[in-house]
């Protein structure tokens, strides 16, 4: 069958991707600029056609928890919301990686601190990257740069989760959350009637039970499980970095930018070129894992990188330690829902890259 062809918002190409992805189940709770991801769920009904459970939950809270709950049973399970939103998911989310449970979340991002405003925003990388809950723990972060990638990231997001076993979060932000851009849709999936070893199905006669907790008193039993936890995360690292470039070939100097920013910047870099600056971008599609390798090798032949990014400065902190000192790096951002202009990351780029 041949792609489908539509004209859709971001969060809407998400709800549509979920549903043809063969999604066991989607629990969320509403909040802006990601709101239509539950409502176009709703509207669609695809319990009808596909067997898909669609619930809007009484919190946030209890959201995360029915995704633990259907992920621990061996489904294709997802929530999402956005800032706030995933700041109260944040101790299910460590729960549910402790548990080494698959399932995909979804931030379409807002500007804080706190309530903030509903306008779009890249300050919760560090809550996505780093861990925004206890423990030691990652999630593989997905940067989508379109409503295209939007809709892709929902099944390659559930294939990398169940692949390793980890949850999975596309992180978005209200721009291209809302934004209207055309988008090839995948055909259907049948939803898998797979039973899975490690999942709690009923206890057959040819196994134990499974047991499905992130506790364990003995420390040294939670050391070694923590041990475990960190080969996956090397091997993450090791099999899963996806970045793109844009006329980094004979780049003199690199931007670094995801996601809405990325966007900003490839417009920047054709700017730049038009002056006569040979100016390149590397975009991260994986945030975690990042593309420190990449970003490092390139390093070696240019003169000076800008981290662009809605925020007051958290993914430059990856590229310094990347880069380690071989050329300056300085960051350019704007905050509070605003989205920076083309020619405000070239005229910073002049005046304190090129220029400093």
């Amino acid at each position: 069958m041949k792609k489908e062809l539509r004209l859709m918002k971001g969060n809407e190409a998400i709800a549509e991707a979920a549903i043809r992805a063969g999604t066991d189940g989607y629990f969320g709770y509403p909040i802006t600029p990601q709101s239509e991801i539950l409502e176009y769920l709703m509207e669609a009904n695809p319990y009808e056609t596909t067997g898909m459970v669609v619930l809007q939950a009484e919190s946030e809270v209890a959201a995360i928890n029915m995704v633990y709950g259907g992920a621990a049973c061996g489904k294709k399970v997802m929530t999402s919301s956005s800032s706030p939103g995933i700041s109260l998911k944040q101790e299910g989310i460590s729960y549910i990686a402790g548990a080494e449970l698959p399932c995909l979340i979804v931030n379409v991002a807002r500007g804080g601190p706190g309530l903030g405003t509903i306008q779009p925003a890249q300050s919760d990388y560090f809550q996505s990257v780093k861990g925004g809950g206890h423990g030691d723990y990652h999630l593989i972060v997905l940067a989508p740069a379109s409503v295209q990638e939007m809709a892709d990231f929902v099944e390659l997001g559930f294939d990398l989760a169940f692949k390793y076993r980890n949850p999975v979060l596309i992180l978005s932000d209200g721009a291209i959350g809302q934004m209207m851009e055309k988008v090839y849709l995948n055909p259907p999936k049948p939803r898998s009637s797979e039973i899975l070893e490690w999942a709690t199905t009923g206890k057959p006669t040819t196994r134990e039970r499974n047991i499905i907790t992130s506790l364990d008193l003995d420390p040294n039993g939670q050391e070694n499980f923590n041990l475990k936890l960190q080969a996956k995360y090397e091997n993450i690292r090791k099999n899963e970095v996806r970045y793109e470039e844009f006329q980094c070939d004979d780049a003199q100097y690199l931007l670094v930018a995801y996601g809405t920013s990325a966007r900003v910047c490839q417009k920047s870099v054709q700017i730049a070129r038009e002056q006569g600056l040979k100016v390149g971008l590397l975009r991260p599609i994986t945030l975690f894992p990042f593309p420190s390798e990449r970003i490092s090798e390139l390093s070696d032949r240019v003169r000076g990188i800008l981290s662009v990014e809605m925020s007051a400065g958290q993914m430059v902190e990856d590229v310094q330690l990347s880069v380690g000192c071989k050329v300056p790096v300085k960051h350019f951002g704007r905050m509070g829902g605003i989205v920076t202009t083309p020619d405000e990351v070239v005229d910073f780029l002049k005046l304190n890259i090129i220029g400093g």
